[in-house]
């Protein structure tokens, strides 16, 4: 097919999903395929997502929602990425949106310059090195309206400000900040959301039906059904560090991770710590069912220029069978993707390492095995950090065939922290960081 006849098509698929014509005017291509490492696994494909105005984007699906997008372009779909029906196809999902951080007065300040903006499920291509818009679903309340990625709670999630720290926003109890995403067989999503950290079914149009949280949340003033359906020891989560990571097992049950060690039983904790949690959830029992700890690597294994232990997180999880799961261990530079198998022994739900009052916590033990803890067995698959061309900050990973995994990075919507990050009128400095697919193929069939 020629290229010509190739553009053609797409512009009548996303016709055909009722995206704008400025919208789809508005893809670009990118640069040629990146060349293989020498490290046994290598990179054998690279395809860049072009620039698309985040306005042009936001209000194609929900029209007025973003009254000036400060030169803000589509990014952050790099959260997650699951292999939609046809092959090259994803489903990917924005987080909450545009975001950063200031200090005033020596403390700093959460910002968000498009606080219209509304998180979309988005369904991407990989057509030669470009990666193309397909499909998007915004994500939105019983009554349609968008459901923001604003944060919840006063005094539990960070205060919202505009993008200069000025002023501040109001708070959202619909907000999300939407991660990890897998798509049903009966055609709905399950998200998973770092502010409560919450557990979302998402219809195939994007309505919300039934934001699962932490037992004790107390989240009021929502615009659809709030449940109180998991363990509370998870109110302890680290601010910005809930659910990043989210697994769909051949049964149709979900796993979910959290991003950092709970603060447990307080900050220093969560920051030392190298033990993080992962949760089984039952779709038809609506509930937890099983939970696990988890044990990272120190952090100068899975990035040998880092030093601080906080920086480790888990980003995504998928599933390689009935048991076993892939975890990607990370920093904002490289990642480490190990294989783990969710062993029935190995369940600590209910037990005194899923009290909150157990002391010491899991999260403060040198050597949670020896103490007693069980701790799931891992095997490293792949070390991305020494396989040439794999961008920085990967947050999805998709499983291709029995060898090969599709990465996607979080761009941050081209932002940075500081004052810097806007000129004088107002307007994105972009940070040049591209939203890529990235193709990894390994030595060993998984």
């Amino acid at each position: 097919m020629s290229p010509h006849a190739a553009g053609r098509r797409h512009v009548h698929r996303l016709v055909a999903t009722g995206l704008p014509v400025a919208l789809m005017a508005a893809l670009a291509t990118a640069g040629p395929a990146t060349a293989s490492s020498s490290a046994d696994a290598r990179v054998v494909h690279t395809a860049t997502l072009g620039d698309l105005p985040l306005g042009t984007f936001s209000n194609g699906l929900l029209p007025g929602s973003v009254d000036n997008d400060r030169g803000v372009d589509l990014g952050g779909i790099g959260s997650d990425i699951y292999p939609a029906a046809r092959k090259g196809e994803y489903w990917t999902v924005t987080d909450r949106g545009p975001n950063g951080q200031i200090k005033v007065d020596g403390q700093k300040r959460r910002t968000f310059p498009v606080p219209g903006f509304d998180p979309a499920i988005v369904k991407i291509q990989v057509s030669g090195d470009a990666v193309k818009v397909i499909d998007a679903i915004p994500l939105t309340t019983s009554s349609g309206q968008a459901v923001t990625g604003l944060p919840d709670q006063k005094g539990r999630d960070e205060a919202p400000y505009t993008y200069d720290a000025g002023t501040s926003l109001p708070y959202d109890p619909n907000g999300v900040d939407t991660e990890g995403i897998v798509r049903a067989a009966d055609g709905t999503f399950w998200l998973v959301d770092e502010y409560g950290p919450s557990l979302i079914h998402v219809s195939a149009r994007g309505e919300v039906l039934t934001r699962y949280v932490p037992k004790g949340l107390h989240l009021t003033g929502a615009e659809y059904p709030v449940v109180e359906a998991l363990p509370s020891v998870l109110l302890h989560r680290k601010i910005n560090r809930g659910f990043e990571g989210l697994a769909q097992l051949p049964d149709g049950n979900l796993v979910m991770a959290l991003q950092s060690p709970l603060s447990l039983p307080d900050a220093d904790a969560g920051d030392t710590s190298r033990t993080t949690r992962l949760l089984r959830f039952s779709p038809r029992k609506k509930a937890v069912t099983a939970e696990y700890a988890y044990r990272f690597d120190p952090v100068n294994v899975v990035d040998p220029s880092e030093d601080d232990t906080a920086e480790l997180k888990v980003s995504s999880v998928v599933a390689v069978g009935r048991d076993r799961l892939l975890v990607e261990e990370r920093t904002d530079k490289t990642a480490r993707i190990q294989l783990v198998k969710l062993e029935r022994r190995a369940d600590i739900l209910g037990g005194p390492w899923d009290d909150d009052t157990t002391s010491p916590s899991p999260e403060q033990l040198d050597d949670p095995a020896a103490a007693g803890v069980p701790v799931l067995a891992k095997r490293l698959v792949v070390d991305l950090g020494k396989v040439s061309g794999v961008p920085g900050k990967i947050e999805g990973i998709a499983r291709v065939d029995r060898d090969t995994l599709a990465l996607i990075n979080d761009n941050d919507f081209g932002m940075t922290d500081g004052a810097g990050a806007f000129d004088a009128q107002g307007r994105l400095v972009d940070s040049g960081i591209e939203t890529t697919v990235t193709y990894v193929r390994l030595p060993k069939a998984i």
